[in-house]
Formats: C-alpha cells, structure tokens, sequence
C-alpha cells in the first residue's frame, strides 16, 4: 500500500517541478512562423538571464528574462540572421549575456589560466620530488659517532 503512494508522490513532485521550463515562454510571445520559433528558442537557449545568471533566457520566469525572449523574436521577425541577434544583445548586455562565452584575445588568460597553473603545480611537485631523491643521507662526523656508541654501548 505504501510503494503505490510513495510513487505517486513522486510523481507528482516531479511534475510540479518541470513545468516551469516548459511555462516560461508565454503563449503570446510565440512567434507563428514555426521555423521563426525553432530559431528563437535555439537562441534563447544560449543566452543567460542576467537576473537567475544560472539559466537560459528560455527557462526563466524573470521580466528581463521574458524582455530578452521577446528582443530575439523581434529581431528574428525584422530579419537579422541568429549571429546579428546575438552581436545585437552582446552590445547592450555585455559578452556575460552568452551562457558559452567566446574565445578570443581579450579572455584567453581567463581560459588559459587552469592549465597554466596545472602545469606550474606540475612542474613544482615534479622539482620538488627530484630534490627529495637527490639528497643522501651526509656521513657521521667523529663526535656523532663517538656519542652513538657511547649509547649504544650503555644500552647493552
């Protein structure tokens, strides 16, 4: 009796909790041109919500995420192709808006900088184990050895 209920339960969590990708673009923001819509919602898909910053324009119920939704279709129905929509938006938002931000010159220490100290880090514990293997234990000197067998003679 308990399996059927506990499963229900679950599947009614779940169904509360999904519906909030599929809700987020209102039915008045649809564009009547399916090919129109297939291109903006692959296009909202690549933009950040500056107010969630961790979701797609496409999922958030936030007012500037539904404000952006409605940009891209504006600019889609006036005829700009999917790159001039998002150099459009990047020139007001920021290169942050894009949820895979570009390569290029101006943020290749921010891409680099990972590997730059993984190999740093590398090299260190690489030096650092080298010096370790390097170094031989130095010879007693007279007075060590003369103290060492005086301690061990006592001992005995």
């Amino acid at each position: 009796m308990r399996r059927p209920f506990f499963i229900a339960l679950c599947v009614a969590l779940f169904s509360l909790w999904q519906p909030g990708a599929v809700l987020a673009v209102q039915p008045g923001e649809a564009l009547s041109d399916p090919a129109l819509e297939a291109r903006a919602r692959a296009l909202s898909t690549e933009l950040r919500c500056m107010v969630c910053q961790n979701q797609s324009i496409d999922v958030s119920d936030a007012d500037l995420a539904r404000d952006l939704r409605v940009l891209v279709r504006e600019r889609l129905s006036a005829g700009d192709s999917d790159a001039e929509v998002l150099d459009y938006i990047v020139s007001r938002y920021g290169e942050f808006v894009l949820l895979k931000p570009q390569f290029n010159i101006r943020n290749a220490l921010l891409w680099g900088t990972p590997l730059i100290l993984l190999l740093v880090g590398g090299g260190v514990m690489l030096a650092a184990g080298r010096s370790r293997r390097k170094a031989e234990p130095k010879a007693l000197t007279a007075e060590e050895s003369a103290a060492l067998n005086e301690i061990l003679t006592r001992r005995q």
